[in-house]
């Protein structure tokens, strides 16, 4: 408290790491260093009462001030006239002062005095009256000049009166000085401000916005945590622990944003639901979170597929939806301004279909469309027409028997299409081996799927600037930076990214935007006693084989490197690496195989 006799002053200091307009808006919202006076402004108008507003309450006072100055005007006009009427009697009095002194002198009664004098001067019964009554002291020629004054002065009032009823522009202005003059009176320096609108302090400006990661199980947990939480590794490494989860549960999405974006969530049925990335609850690294359902609305047979990460509504933008069985659909983003506490139809669902993902665009991006069995399609946003929320959209890739779309993303022109399968197996591809074609097509390959890595589960398109978070089926989660994971053709697998123990698979991929303490953190990776050996076995697997002698070569260096006891093993692997490169080998027409036939569902 800094207050002294020149006024009160109060200094607030805030922690190094504090935000000070949040502090500032905590003050604000829990003290009375910011307060609201609520004003009732209720009035009487034409004798019925009314609730105003501000502009009704100014307009109707001034009709008001203009009919009490009116009244009040006339009021003072007809008392001049009756002054200036007796005036006039008593100046013809003077001047026949001695006539008239003669009849009162003459007059029997006061009664005959009074009409013979209305009679000689053609006075009223007023005039004469005051004459009657004037006292002989003011028949002097000073009185007499005093009264004439008077009455000029009179004449002079009388015509200022009657311009202010006569003219409304007159009677505004002198409204108006006199509220000047009540200000100049009573007036002092105003010591608080009033705005515009109420400036409500919303429950966000107390918010710290900073990066969260949101994690969703299909069991339907959701938390979020700091992005700081979570350094990067290189590729290989075993992660930290994401969440933890029960029996069976696994994560289905997870992301980073910031705490004041909106989050638009997905469900499998087609319909989107809105909350603020705050409004999540905050959780460690290994609790579960809370389940959705006390958080939306959701129905029995909903499960959240996807969730959009968005700033704000604007025009011109567009959410591009992409389905299971190859669909898509373009629908503008302020078709979504107001969603209800319910939900909103974001899609409508062919049979058996759900929605997969959900991008925001331009309207003139490039799309790229990835299935669990490695086929892609790249194709133009603008064929995809504009639709309204209940359309179901139109065909993007055709789908072989089996085969269902795993993910959608925006092509960007020198970035590269990350691809990550069940078993943790990866590897990046430049878009530009990835041809533009018309929407409906068949693909072409951007996959090679083996047994060995199992389907497709993910794919985004990232540069070298990117990282990218992998979680399994266990909950266990790891940063890998993108330009650590190797550029190969499009008809290959790739290499590990994560290990995977028994029966645990990858089941998600975010793409992290590098954060500026990261830049300079220094790269981590766990090695133990026991993963000595299982490093060369990486580095065996990271190589990308597609000759076959070479294969040999690396087969025969392999078998002498490992022990006796798990020579059983190796031929397994053997047996898989053989059936992977014949698959290569004979893939290679394969590659360019598009379905001729196209077709346009709407």
């Amino acid at each position: 408290d800094l207050s002294d006799r020149n006024g009160l002053l109060i200094s607030v200091e805030v922690k190094r790491e504090a935000n000070p307009h949040i502090v500032l808006n905590q003050l604000y919202k829990h003290t009375k260093l910011e307060d609201t006076f609520g004003v009732n402004m209720l009035a009487l108008v034409n004798m019925r009462p009314r609730q105003l507003n501000l502009k009704e309450m100014l307009f109707y006072y001034l009709e008001h001030q203009k009919e009490v100055v009116t009244r009040r005007t006339q009021f003072d006009l007809k008392k001049a006239e009756d002054r200036a009427h007796i005036l006039e009697g008593l100046l013809i009095a003077l001047n026949h002062i001695d006539e008239v002194i003669r009849i009162i002198r003459a007059a029997e009664s006061t009664e005959m005095a009074k009409n013979e004098l209305m009679e000689r001067f053609e006075l009223s019964e007023l005039q004469t009256i005051a004459i009657l009554d004037m006292r002989l002291r003011r028949l002097s020629q000073l009185e007499g000049g005093r009264i004439e004054r008077e009455y000029n002065e009179l004449q002079e009032l009388m015509a200022s009166l009657k311009a202010i009823l006569a003219d409304p522009s007159v009677l505004l202005n002198v409204i108006r000085t006199e509220l000047l003059e009540i200000k100049e009176k009573y007036g002092d320096p105003r010591r608080t401000s009033i705005e515009m609108q109420e400036n409500e302090i919303d429950y966000e400006d107390l918010i710290n916005e900073e990066d969260v990661v949101i994690t969703l199980t299909s069991s339907g947990y959701i938390k979020r945590i700091s992005a700081d939480a979570y350094s990067a590794q290189r590729r290989g490494g075993r992660g930290i622990q994401a969440m933890n989860m029960k029996e069976d549960d696994l994560i289905t999405n997870v992301f980073i944003t910031s705490t004041h974006r909106n989050l638009l969530f997905f469900t499998n049925r087609g319909k989107v639901y809105r909350l603020k990335a705050y409004e999540i609850p905050d959780a460690g690294r290994n609790t579960k979170g809370m389940n959705i359902i006390n958080i939306l609305p959701i129905e029995a047979d909903e499960e959240i597929q996807c969730v959009l990460s968005i700033g704000s509504i604007e025009d011109g933008s567009y959410l591009i939806m992409g389905t299971k069985q190859g669909v898509v659909k373009k629908t503008p983003l302020e078709d979504f301004a107001n969603i209800r506490k319910n939900g909103l139809i974001a899609i409508h669902l062919r049979e058996e279909d759900e929605l997969l993902q959900v991008k925001a665009t331009k309207g003139t991006a490039e799309m790229i469309v990835v299935t669990q069995d490695g086929m892609a399609i790249r194709f133009k946003e603008e064929d995809v027409r504009p639709m309204g929320r209940s359309a179901s959209g139109v065909r993007a890739i055709r789908l072989r028997e089996g085969d269902e779309a795993v993910t959608m993303d925006i092509a960007v022109e020198g970035e590269q299409l990350l691809v990550v399968s069940e078993n943790g197996m990866g590897k990046r591809t430049p878009l530009e081996d990835f041809r533009l074609q018309t929407r409906g097509g068949i693909g072409t390959i951007a996959y090679k799927v083996t047994k060995r890595s199992g389907k497709v589960v993910a794919a985004r398109v990232t540069n070298d600037d990117d990282e990218i978070m992998l979680v399994n089926s266990d909950g266990v989660a790891i940063r890998i930076k993108a330009d650590e994971v190797s550029v190969v053709s499009r008809n290959a697998t790739g290499v590990i990214l994560m290990k995977s123990k028994g029966d645990t698979t990858v089941v998600s991929m975010a793409k992290i935007k590098k954060t500026p303490d990261e830049e300079n953190e220094p790269d981590v990776e766990e090695i133990d006693s026991e993963e000595l050996l299982d490093r060369d076995e990486k580095h065996f697997d990271n190589e990308d084989i597609t000759d076959m002698d070479e294969f040999k070569d690396k087969e025969e260096k392999f078998a002498e490197r490992k022990p006796k006891k798990e020579e059983e093993e190796d031929e397994d692997l053997i047996e898989e690496l053989l059936e992977e490169v014949t698959e290569d080998l004979e893939s290679d027409d394969a590659d360019d195989a598009d379905d001729a036939d196209e077709e346009d569902e709407e």
